[in-house]
């Protein structure tokens, strides 16, 4: 009975799997001066990951018969080279943007395939590692899906507003973009100008904001759900009787965890490859006149 009046519920395990290693102690619902240590840090290591594999791939790119990692990587440059063309008919600016639009989806897409490791993996490695440095493990917070973190998606959109501002002074000039945010969409009238810069603002928020909102909403959502089947295969676990009823909770966790990964790959993989599409059309629109 002690045991399991000590045991977390559900509720408990949740709130304690969405808790961030944090530098403070957060106090209001934005605050710059906390920063979740636990994004940083893995998104860091996936993005030094993301380079060592894209240099290696070159240093081993042969002339001959490709091998199976040459020719996936080869395939995935000529998409993404493909899209960039498409989108972005200045040759001198796809050469910095083909290569960035490739780094972002390789890089978010190793960000959110952290999200197929088992839910307790790691949370429970650095339980111990917090415990062995004397700390109390119950309080060893840890997630480690980036994407799942509005603060790292929304900064990823914030970079991709800063690509495009850099592209619209330097395609346009400064005088030339200025002109174009007091007098589009609707024309080159005073009266207008006020409404037109209001519009190029709403603009250029909306479609940060929706950026990398878009991306955090589908992996905190897919974040959630294996959540939800780990609680299955747990309560299955506590069970007395493993045999009795509780038995298909066991058995619900295995399917619907096989079923929600296999669809999961798909997310993560279509997540990455909106997002590139997305900062691809948007330096492409910083490059067209209004």
């Amino acid at each position: 009975m002690a045991a399991e009046s000590h045991a977390p519920s559900a509720g408990d395990y949740i709130v304690h799997h969405l808790q961030h290693l944090r530098s403070a102690q957060q106090t209001s619902l934005v605050d710059f001066s906390v920063i979740n240590i636990d994004s940083l840090v893995v998104a860091a290591l996936l993005g030094v990951l993301a380079c060592l594999v894209m240099w290696l791939a070159a240093r081993r790119a042969t002339a001959g018969v490709p091998g199976r990692f040459q020719a996936a990587l080869e395939m995935l440059v000529e998409l993404v080279d493909k899209q960039a063309k498409s989108v972005i008919h200045d040759a001198r600016s796809r050469r910095v943007v083909a290569p960035l639009a490739l780094t972002v989806f390789v890089w978010i897409f190793l960000m959110n395939a952290m999200d197929m490791l088992p839910v307790d993996l790691l949370p429970w490695a650095w339980s111990h590692v917090y415990a062995a440095a004397g700390h109390d493990p119950h309080h060893a917070y840890l997630r480690v899906v980036p994407t799942a973190d509005l603060s790292t998606t929304l900064g990823l959109s914030g970079s991709v507003l800063l690509v495009c501002i850099y592209y619209n002074l330097k395609i346009k000039g400064l005088g030339g973009w200025v002109h174009e945010l007091f007098t589009a969409p609707f024309g080159s009238h005073p009266l207008l100008y006020p409404i037109n810069f209001l519009m190029q603002m709403i603009e250029f928020a909306a479609k940060t904001l929706s950026h990398g909102m878009r991306l955090f909403g589908n992996m905190f959502a897919g974040e959630l759900v294996f959540m939800l089947i780990a609680l299955m295969g747990g309560a299955w676990a506590w069970q007395l009787n493993p045999l009795s009823g509780g038995f298909w909770l066991g058995v619900g966790h295995v399917v619907a965890g096989t079923i929600w990964t296999l669809f999961h790959i798909l997310v993560i993989t279509l997540q990455a490859f909106i997002f590139m599409m997305l900062t691809l059309i948007y330096v492409g629109q910083a490059h067209d006149a209004h």
